[in-house]
C-alpha cells in the first residue's frame, strides 16, 4: 500500500482537514500525519516524509527544491488549498514530482464573511459591542443600510461572482473592476479603478495575489474612495500597502475596513493594522466552515485515489512532466 504523509499541524489537522477526510485517506493509504504543532521545515518535512509516496500539504507546508530533492520516492504533493504560491512547481516537475491544488469550495462561506463585515461596519457593530464589554455606555450612531448602497468588486472570479448575486438581492447597486474578466451582466456596472474607488459605499478587494497587483490598494487608491467609505480584504495581504491604510484610517480618508487576511504568518492580519480602533480583523476565517473546509480535504482524498490508479485528476498542475508518478504508477502503459 501506498504511503502518505499529512503536514498539516496538530492544532490545524481538525479545522483544516478533520476526521472524516483522515479517515478517507486511510482507507487508500498508510497515512503518516505531522506529530508536531508547528509548520515544518523542509529538512524537517524531508525527515518526516522519508519513504513516503505522497504527501497532503497544509497551506503553510513550502514545496521547494531542497524537499524534492531529498525525497526521491516521493510522486506527488497534493496541496489541500487553492494557494499554491509557496510550491517550486518548476522544482517538483524536474524531480518528477506531480504538484495538485484542490478547488475554492468556500466561495459562499467567503461570500458571507464579506457580507458579514459590511453589516458590522455600516451599523457599527463591533464598535458597540466593544464599548459595552469596556462598561461604557455607548452612544446611537447612524447606520448605513446596504439597500440602495454601493458596492464595488474588485475582482470578478468565483467569490467575486457570487458576492454580486447576494448583493443585488441585497438591493445594492454594483460596480466590478476587472481588466482580465468582464461580467457580460447588464445590471452590473464595469469601471476603471479609480471609478470605483469614487462610487463605491463598500470596497471588497478579491483580486488574486499576483506581481501586478502588489500594493494596488495604496495611498492614491485610499484617496479616491469616498469618505464615509468602508474598505473590505479578504483575497491577500499582498494587495494592501498596510502604512497606506493606516494612513488613511488615521485621517479619516475612508471611514474604515474590515480584514480577514495581511501580511501576517498564514496570511492573517498584520497586528499592527488589526489594533486600530476603526478595524475590524478577524484571522482567516472566511473560508473556515465546515463545507468549505471538507470539500477541500475531501477532494485531496479524491485526487490521491486517482493518482494511486495513474490518473491525474482534476487539479493537476504539472501531470506532463510528473515522470516519477507516471512510472511508479504505470500512467500510459
Amino acid at each position: 500500500m501506498t504511503t502518505v504523509f499529512v503536514s498539516h499541524p496538530q492544532s490545524k489537522l481538525a479545522h483544516y482537514f478533520g476526521d472524516r477526510a483522515s479517515a478517507a485517506l486511510q482507507a487508500i493509504a498508510q497515512v503518516r500525519f505531522n506529530p508536531t504543532d508547528t509548520d515544518l521545515s523542509s529538512a524537517d518535512l524531508a525527515e518526516q516524509a522519508r519513504d513516503c509516496d505522497a504527501i497532503v500539504s497544509y497551506r503553510q507546508t513550502a514545496g521547494d527544491e531542497a524537499l524534492f530533492a531529498a525525497l526521491p520516492q516521493l510522486k506527488a504533493f497534493v496541496r489541500c488549498a487553492i494557494d499554491i504560491r509557496n510550491i517550486d512547481v518548476a522544482s517538483a516537475s524536474r524531480h518528477g514530482v506531480l504538484v495538485t491544488r484542490a478547488s475554492a469550495g468556500f466561495v459562499p462561506a467567503v461570500a458571507e464573511w464579506i457580507v458579514g463585515a459590511m453589516i458590522d461596519l455600516g451599523r457599527h457593530i463591533s464598535a458597540s459591542s466593544e464599548g459595552y464589554h469596556a462598561g461604557r455606555t455607548v452612544a446611537s450612531a447612524m447606520g448605513r443600510e446596504l439597500r440602495g448602497s454601493t458596492l464595488g468588486v474588485i475582482g470578478y472570479g468565483q467569490i467575486g461572482r457570487y458576492l454580486c448575486d447576494i448583493a443585488l438581492a441585497l438591493g445594492m447597486r454594483i460596480v466590478v473592476h476587472d481588466p482580465h474578466t468582464a461580467t457580460g451582466r447588464a445590471e452590473f456596472a464595469q469601471a476603471t479603478l479609480e471609478a470605483l474607488l469614487a462610487q463605491a459605499d463598500f470596497v471588497a478587494c478579491l483580486a488574486a495575489a499576483t506581481g501586478e497587483t502588489e500594493n494596488m490598494m495604496n495611498a492614491a487608491a485610499f484617496a479616491a474612495m469616498q469618505p464615509h467609505a468602508f474598505f473590505i480584504n479578504a483575497s491577500r495581504g499582498d494587495l494592501v500597502d498596510e502604512d497606506a491604510l493606516l494612513a488613511a484610517l488615521d485621517a479619516g480618508v475612508i471611514a474604515g475596513c474590515a480584514l480577514d487576511v495581511g501580511r501576517a504568518p498564514d496570511q492573517m492580519p498584520s497586528l499592527r493594522v488589526a489594533a486600530h480602533p476603526r478595524v475590524i480583523a478577524t484571522p482567516h476565517i472566511g473560508g473556515l466552515t465546515p463545507p468549505a473546509v471538507e470539500h477541500q480535504a475531501m477532494e485531496t482524498v479524491s485526487q490521491l485515489a486517482e493518482i494511486f490508479q495513474g490518473r491525474a485528476p482534476q487539479g493537476a498542475v504539472n501531470a506532463a512532466e510528473a515522470f516519477r508518478w507516471r512510472q511508479a504508477f504505470r500512467v500510459g502503459a
